[in-house]
């Protein structure tokens, strides 16, 4: 397994002759067109497949894997454009086993809101140890407010994959608030509701545990917020079920801003099972064009973590998408949200070139609107995702955590499976 960068003349045809692929499968595993042009400087991965198999008339996609000696979840895995779905035809190419394979064990959660469609989460779902549900909030009287019912967590237990519970105090707007936070951590009655309407959702639901996303903890809330965490984890643990934390990105105990300061590293890493360290929005939505995850930065968080929680806590936080700023960059106009496989088409509609900052570890390109704006984007690919990746695993962190999987990007999910060894 290789990343080869694309140059001037280069198509997917000479390519995959290049490095003897069959050229439908170099796309698939690349999430391209295999009919499509490529751009110079764009990163392909390349996969050689030891076993490939074409689909025969009568066969299913269970026989398939139980033949090769392997599980659904397996094949999934090395097909993600399968989406997670028993659906094959005759002729269609399958991969049953890979010359690469990592032996490292990754534990792997995504974040994902209840509408993502199952063919999108069928792309990582057999890399996802667990999908936390965003998000469930509560009043300020510690009622759960559930997010609409849709059948994802059902779908998700049918592919082995259980789901978790995200708690974040939101506002009717989605905004995250604080005063919710105050409200119900400093009441014990308000709190014992909540508690007590968590775990029988979590009960009737069949999820495996609850993710606490609370941002913008006021300080003075910090040492509430650890004790409610920790009678949760008690009520949990004694259910068999987990609990984790998404932490804010510090990279000192007195880090001073309000995103900060409620978050007590040591305290909350100890009573949680698991953390994610939310290491991405560098480059944001309202913020001036950079990288969303300068592997400087998620570096720096990430050293900071290990000496306040056990490193085999630590989910290193992911970001699944990227930013289309226009220029020049004014305060207060936003950035564009994109994924990464949407950036690539956007880059390919203006005959942009991919440019690589080597000191973020990260791709972007510019181009120009129709109506003659510049724009810069900044997104992922296998080689950004390859370094967070990469030092996670340098500094022996329990695994990864997705913000979010609501959008494509094969190649990220073949890598990931391929590099890595994912726990059941």
């Amino acid at each position: 397994m290789q990343i080869y960068v694309v140059e001037r003349g280069d198509s997917l045809g000479s390519i995959a002759g290049e490095f003897g692929i069959p050229l439908g499968l170099l796309a698939a595993e690349n999430g391209l067109d295999p009919a499509g042009s490529l751009l110079p400087g764009q990163a392909l991965l390349i996969a050689k497949a030891r076993l490939v198999y074409a689909v025969q008339p009568g066969d299913s996609l269970y026989a398939i894997a139980r033949k090769a000696g392997l599980s659904l979840r397996q094949l999934w895995r090395f097909n993600p454009w399968l989406e997670a779905s028993s659906s094959i035809y005759p002729g269609q190419e399958l991969v049953l086993a890979y010359e690469d394979s990592g032996r490292q064990p990754f534990f792997v959660n995504g974040y994902a809101y209840p509408y993502i469609p199952e063919n999108i989460l069928g792309q990582s779902i057999a890399c996802l140890n667990t999908l936390s549900l965003f998000a469930y909030g509560f009043d300020e009287q510690g009622n759960l407010i559930p997010p609409a019912e849709s059948n994802v967590v059902d779908w998700a237990r049918q592919r082995q994959c259980g789901s978790m519970l995200v708690l974040a105090p939101l506002d009717a707007n989605g905004e995250f608030n604080n005063q919710r936070i105050s409200a119900v951590l400093q009441d014990a009655e308000k709190r014992q509701r909540l508690l007590d309407q968590l775990l029988a959702e979590i009960s009737r639901k069949g999820m495996v545990g609850v993710d606490l996303d609370f941002e913008y903890v006021k300080p003075e809330d910090a040492a509430a917020y650890v004790q409610f965490a920790a009678e949760l984890q008690a009520d949990l643990s004694r259910m068999g079920l987990r609990l984790t934390i998404a932490l804010a990105p510090k990279t000192s105990a007195d880090q001073p801003g309000l995103l900060y300061e409620g978050h007590d590293y040591q305290a909350l890493g100890a009573v949680a099972d698991a953390v994610t360290l939310m290491t991405y929005e560098w480059g944001y939505t309202y913020g001036p064009p950079m990288a969303v995850a300068p592997i400087q930065e998620v570096r720096r968080v990430a050293e900071y973590a290990i000496t306040e929680i056990p490193r085999e806590k630590i989910l290193l936080g992911m970001g699944n998408y990227g930013y289309d700023w226009t220029l020049p960059y004014l305060q207060g106009r936003p950035a564009r949200s994109i994924g990464n496989q949407q950036a690539l088409e956007i880059a390919g509609q203006y005959g942009a070139e991919i440019q690589f900052d080597e000191e973020s570890q990260t791709p972007y390109f510019f181009y120009r609107a129709p109506g003659g704006e510049e724009h810069v984007v900044w997104f992922e690919d296998v080689r950004s995702v390859s370094a967070k990746m990469a030092l996670a695993a340098d500094l022996g962190l329990a695994g990864l955590s997705y913000w979010t999987v609501m959008r494509p990007f094969i190649q990220n999910w073949l890598y990931l499976a391929l590099q890595y060894e994912i726990q059941p």
